[in-house]
């Protein structure tokens, strides 16, 4: 069964090599923030957040239509990989395909999306009314045969039933890759003559590729989320936990109408890009990085940004410059025909030259990982992986440099390959003094 990894190596995705127009150099200006005022308490909101806009009525939902088209681009690419069928259980594949919002649990709840005729929903017997309210409102509103299960009898032995009469009593059967071990490996013996291998090809093969409808609920995410830390940021105060900064995030994210938010790691923490438990304060000359993010209708942004509370010393201000200039490097690359793994190539090379190599000496992880209805998914930028990029795409471009016991840096924008080049969705900062010129913004 090929894994994820697997298939975004092995893929092959034809693009339009085109070039990508320069990036227009960094302001050169790197003043110092002032400290904000330190009488705050803690629970204060500054008054930064009176400027943020409320952008609930920007977001569009998914509609049905749009999801009929992708079940049958679905299908088209199960006849191309030579399946009969994939089956997804709760998670963002079943969401993306059928708006059906299941939780995992120890009892199956399937559905079966069949190369031709009806797909079929797998439910608990008791469960029934609550799937058909979900049903009702879904794709799968009309045509779909709903399939229940009693308490003392087998899912896994219906769902093969299920096959055998859309035609799969033998062939090959896509899982999706999030199915519990369990219910795979129990289909699977229930079902002996059908060889059963990743759904990987198909919902990937859908879902790396977002159409303008994605790229606008992205945008919107984006924007939200630089927003919230922008109005965050004058809320630092001496003596600040990332915590409280954490939640000054969400709050913001909250007050333009959608869940969200940043945690936040101080000071030496900022060299562990994923945090660290090793208790700080904010202090005069602190390193805050701040990572997060929000959904919006089911779509993701995830953005970081590294500050200085106060003053920054000079090698804080090198180390930005460098990190910019890596994520820029990145984006130079970025066009459709182009292997993911040149971009991380792009980036780290420029690290090795300033001395911050070999390899993940210094900058510790890929470049960056797709995203969309999660907020790491396929494809990745990471050394070996050699997919073609192609429009339509969607990336974080992550650089940092770590130095242990000091601080990190990192800058995570969230881009987008067009047909000709690379778009980030919100801009890159101009210096280590000015972290969001110009934010919140309507």
């Amino acid at each position: 069964m090929l894994n994820r990894r697997q298939f975004v190596q092995s893929a092959t995705i034809a693009g339009v090599a085109a070039a990508l127009p320069a990036a227009a150099p960094a302001d050169a200006a790197m003043e110092p923030q002032t400290p904000p005022s330190r009488s705050m308490g803690p629970a204060a909101e500054p008054p930064s957040f009176a400027k943020l806009p409320a952008l609930k009525g920007q977001a569009r939902p998914i509609t049905s239509d749009e999801r009929l088209a992708r079940i049958e681009k679905a299908r088209a690419l199960m006849v191309k990989e030579g399946l009969g069928a994939i089956v997804l259980t709760g998670g963002t594949s079943m969401v993306y395909y059928t708006n059906l919002r299941w939780g995992q649990s120890e009892r199956m709840f399937a559905v079966i999306l069949p190369a031709k005729g009806s797909p079929a929903i797998v439910c608990p017997a008791f469960e029934a009314d609550r799937a058909g309210e979900q049903i009702k409102r879904s794709p799968l509103a009309s045509g779909a045969e709903l399939l229940t299960w009693e308490e003392t009898e087998s899912p896994f032995e219906l769902t093969a039933r299920a096959l055998k009469a859309r035609g799969m009593a033998t062939g090959r059967v896509g899982i999706e890759e999030t199915v519990r071990f369990v219910f795979a490996d129990s289909v699977a013996q229930a079902a002996p003559a059908i060889r059963f291998v990743s759904a990987t090809p198909v919902t990937a093969g859908c879902r790396m590729f977002k159409d303008a409808h994605e790229l606008e609920l992205m945008r919107l995410a984006s924007k939200v989320t630089l927003n919230a830390y922008a109005a965050a940021y004058p809320g630092v105060r001496d003596g600040m936990t990332p915590a409280e900064y954490g939640a000054l995030t969400s709050a913001a994210h909250q007050r333009q109408g959608f869940p969200g938010g940043g945690g936040a790691q101080f000071g030496p923490n900022s060299a562990f890009p994923h945090g660290s438990s090793a208790p700080q304060v904010a202090r005069d000359g602190t390193m805050i990085l701040v990572d997060g993010g929000c959904s919006i209708e089911g779509y993701s942004s995830d953005i970081s940004r590294s500050f200085v509370f106060g003053k920054p010393t000079d090698k804080m201000r090198k180390v930005f410059d460098l990190v910019r200039r890596m994520q820029l490097a990145a984006l130079a690359v970025a066009k459709p025909g182009v292997a993911l793994d040149s971009l991380d190539r792009a980036a780290r090379k420029l690290a090795e030259a300033e001395g911050y190599g070999p390899g993940f000496t210094f900058f510790t992880h890929r470049l960056g990982h797709g995203l969309g209805m999660d907020g790491h998914e396929w494809p990745y930028l990471v050394k070996g992986n050699t997919l073609p990029l192609a429009a339509g795409m969607t990336f974080s471009d992550e650089p940092g440099i770590y130095l242990r016991g000091e601080f990190g840096l990192l800058f995570e924008n969230d881009l987008v390959i067009t047909e000709n080049g690379a778009e980030m969705f919100t801009p890159q900062r101009p210096s280590l003094g000015d972290p969001f010129p110009g934010l919140p913004a309507a």
